[in-house]
């Protein structure tokens, strides 16, 4: 189900994304073609012989916003350099350089390895008198690379980023899962799993009615939860799978979930959590303290939440007919015909 979930979230952002790139190209925002004028002062003078050189950048606000449209308004200059390269004069904005819209969407496409915005100067002249003897100064116009598709490329460079990031966390939950998972079967092997069962069994019965008595699962139920509770998410995570394989023991269907499932799911996302996540307390340090309270408070009324939610959810009618325990109950008590 989570699969065409993340599917119809993807077609539909492309879709909204083609119609803006669309759009851009009917009204052409960024002005691809045209050049932006600048006014260059080369404090050092300006030798053409030289490859590279500093130079300051002014760009005047009213042609600014006059050739895009915009009431964002430039720096009163930016700090650059002017390369002579095989295209001709290039002109690079520093890469720390404060852009308004929409040249900051433009620096996007037209950049340098060094992640400058650049440009091609198709006009340079020069521009009245110089600030100083030392210093020239010229007027040209820059002219950047043609912007297009800026949501789609945005979405396609956001897909691929995460992909890589899902795979990161992948194989650095390897090591977690196989730690934890060894650690369980000594526990299992040990006998100390069906000590936990008789402990906490007064406590998750209510909750799982259909889990008999002295099944494993309630152990790793309990396990994941204290995990949970305790701000161990990592360890949680192998506690909840190894949950949903004795669970699943007891589920006559392989494609359909019981509601001890569901309830675990539910409680298992909403658990309280009396200690803050490890990863939060690593980020905020002694700030932490801030949250205590609050994230009691939310997590506790979260869990009541899911709990009254998933109970409402197994009385459905709907619900109540495809659970796979009491179709298998009632295939069970039918007579078998003669």
């Amino acid at each position: 189900m989570l699969n065409y979930i993340w599917t119809g979230l993807i077609v539909t952002s492309l879709v909204f994304a083609g119609a803006s790139d669309a759009r851009d190209l009917v009204l052409d925002p960024y002005r691809n073609g045209s050049a932006l004028p600048v006014v260059l002062d080369f404090p050092e003078g300006y030798d053409p012989d030289v490859r590279e050189q500093s130079v300051e950048i002014r760009i005047d606000p009213e042609a600014y916003g006059r050739l895009y449209g915009t009431a964002a308004r430039p720096q009163a200059s930016y700090q650059g350099r002017l390369v002579q390269g095989d295209a001709g004069q290039v002109l690079r904005f520093d890469a720390r350089a404060s852009l308004p819209e929409p040249l900051a969407t433009i620096a996007t496409v037209s950049r340098s390895n060094d992640q400058e915005l650049q440009g091609v100067l198709v006009r340079f002249g020069p521009h009245g008198p110089a600030p100083s003897d030392s210093q020239m100064t010229a007027a040209g116009a820059v002219r950047f690379e043609p912007v297009r598709f800026v949501k789609l490329s945005a979405i396609s460079a956001a897909a691929l980023d995460f992909a890589g990031t899902a795979a990161e966390i992948a194989l650095g939950l390897i090591g977690v899962l196989a730690l934890f998972l060894g650690m369980m079967k000594i526990a299992e092997a040990a006998g100390i799993i069906h000590v936990l069962v008789r402990l906490v069994r007064p406590v998750l019965r209510p909750l799982f009615p259909d889990i008999p008595a002295n099944h494993p699962a309630l152990g790793m139920i309990a396990l994941n939860l204290t995990a949970n509770v305790l701000g161990l998410g990592n360890a949680a995570t192998p506690f909840g799978i190894r949950a949903m394989e004795e669970l699943q023991t007891l589920n006559p269907a392989r494609d359909t979930a019981t509601n001890a499932m569901v309830t675990f799911l539910a409680v298992n996302t909403a658990s309280v959590q009396l200690v803050p996540p490890v990863l939060l307390i690593a980020l905020m340090g002694l700030q932490i303290n801030q949250l205590i309270f609050p994230i009691i408070a939310t997590t506790t009324v979260s869990l009541v939440v899911a709990i009254v939610a998933s109970r409402l959810y197994q009385r459905l009618r709907a619900v109540r007919a495809s659970d796979p325990q009491r179709a298998d109950s009632a295939v069970g008590s039918t007579p078998p015909r003669s």
